[in-house]
């Protein structure tokens, strides 16, 4: 007799079968209640094609090319000759191409950049027009511009170009990058080895990124193919809003591997609305030297975890100075925001308006304190160089300290004169280090002067002694020292042999 196959499943009886039925019962729920969900709670989809996107905004981007006049010898003077593969060649070379007449060459490259207001106003990289004696910007219409030069920020890598159009031109506009995420789409638009226009797509791979580029590293971080030329171009989100400038790969051969970056609008933007305005930037100023806080310093500072930024030197008569924060305080708070690492805090500062009253929050030997300061404008500093002394003294008896691996003598004039200490640098010099011992370790070194112990002044070995014992008798696993070294002020957590 032939059997059909029943119409439903026959009941599992066992416990397995029963767990499966219940996951599966599970999984199809949750399906409905996300399909319930409304659009935005969704992830976006991948878009079926750039090509709209693409068509709209390719004609607000540019090439833009550079030309540097550079001298070299004229053709049909006397050349003399010099043996090929002659270890000497380039010596010879420019020895003898001194006395040869000299004319001018231009020296180009090549980059992008985007237009961002009909009248003119283009956005590119520093180094895509650094140096450059001419700067051409070329449209996708074939069009080319002679630009002139608005302002340039070395520090963002970013530059303000301004070209003289017969009509408005179609241009782009910032978009905010705070918003943005990891896994966005983004579009890139440029011009990779100076082939002309070109896009390519990509998700956004990581936000917050610091290759060590500058002072305000925040790049964003996207697999999108950048290449050499793409520098200047812009990081375009779905909406057609730029939250990027290209600037830089990480690549061993030249040609993308998937790893670019681009300054976040959050920043350039910023950067273009002063250069347009004032021709330069104008930035906060604290008026600190800062250096991060380690598990190691946190221990020694008597913080709960590593965090903040920890002020090694501050300015004379500075803003910090005037506003009262002092060597060895850990700023936590800047204007009401967490500085989190040490990168955080130069970027808050920067971003904040000269002559702005902030609240700072400090931890200062255990506690914490609110100071109101008044920011500065940001110039560029010079360091003074040290007075030279004779040396006429004899070297003092070190005295070495027990467990530290160091050996300590009061400053001398000589000291001062061979170790280049500035007058107004007072402390206790480190006369010797044990290259097996803790202060070796944390890259302590002789000539180096200890400033402060535990965040207490000293002036000789013996301060220096009285001070480690007591950090030794509280109980504490390492003692903090200032040390001035270099010209630079830092704090150097030196752990207690165990």
């Amino acid at each position: 007799m032939l059997r059909t196959a029943p119409a439903h499943p026959l009941p599992d009886r066992s416990a397995g079968h029963r767990a499966m039925r219940g996951f599966v019962a599970a999984v199809l729920s949750l399906a409905l209640v996300v399909a319930a969900l409304p659009g935005e709670a969704l992830a976006r989809s991948a878009p079926s094609s750039f090509a709209d996107l693409a068509e709209r905004l390719s004609p607000a981007v540019v090439n833009i090319s550079t030309a540097q006049n550079v001298e070299r010898p004229e053709r049909g003077a006397p050349e003399q000759q010099v043996p090929e593969g002659n270890p000497f060649e380039d010596l010879f070379r420019d020895f003898f191409d001194r006395g040869r007449p000299q004319r001018q060459r231009p020296a180009t490259s090549l980059g992008s950049g985007f237009v961002i207001s009909p009248e003119g106003f283009v956005v590119t990289n520093n180094h895509v027009i650094e140096d450059a004696d001419e700067i051409t910007v070329n449209f996708v219409d074939g069009t080319s511009l002679d630009a002139t030069l608005i302002g340039t920020d070395p520090k963002t890598d970013i530059a303000l170009l301004k070209v003289e159009p017969d009509e408005p031109l179609a241009f782009v506009k910032f978009g905010d990058s705070e918003v943005s995420r990891v896994g966005d789409w983004v579009l890139a638009i440029g011009n990779p080895f100076g082939l002309g226009g070109s896009v390519s797509a990509g998700i956004i791979s990581a936000r917050n990124r610091d290759i060590n580029a500058g002072p305000y590293d925040d790049f964003i971080q996207t697999d999108a193919a950048i290449n050499r030329g793409n520098s200047g171009g812009p990081l375009f989100n779905m909406d057609g809003e730029v939250i990027g400038v290209n600037t830089a790969i990480i690549s061993p051969t030249g040609g993308s591997i998937g790893i670019g970056f681009a300054v976040p609008s959050a920043i350039s933007a910023r950067v273009v609305d002063q250069l347009r305005e004032f021709g330069t930037t104008k930035r906060g100023w604290l008026g600190v030297r800062i250096q991060t806080v380690n598990d190691e310093l946190a221990e020694a500072l008597g913080l709960e975890s590593a965090r903040g930024a920890l002020v090694a030197d501050v300015s004379k008569d500075g803003p910090a100075e005037a506003g009262g924060i002092e060597a060895g305080d850990v700023i936590l708070k800047f204007d009401g925001k967490d500085v989190v690492e040490m990168r955080d805090l130069p970027r808050m500062v920067a971003d904040t308006a000269v002559g702005s009253a902030v609240r700072v929050q400090v931890f200062r030997k255990g506690k914490t304190q609110n100071l109101k300061v008044t920011l500065g404008l940001l110039e560029e500093n010079t360091q003074a160089t040290p007075a030279s002394v004779p040396a006429t003294e004899a070297p003092p008896k070190p005295m070495e300290l027990s467990g530290l691996g160091l050996a300590l003598t009061p400053i001398t004039a000589q000291a001062r004169e061979e170790y280049s200490i500035p007058d107004d640098v007072n402390g206790v010099l480190v006369a010797a280090v044990d290259p097996d011992g803790p202060a070796a370790e944390e890259g302590v070194r002789a000539g180096q002067v200890i400033v402060e112990v535990a965040q207490e002044s000293v002036t000789t070995p013996e301060e220096v002694e009285e001070q480690v014992e007591k950090v030794r008798a509280d109980g504490r696993k390492a003692v903090l020292f200032l040390i001035h070294a270099g010209g630079d002020l830092r704090f150097v957590p030196i752990s207690f042999p165990e």
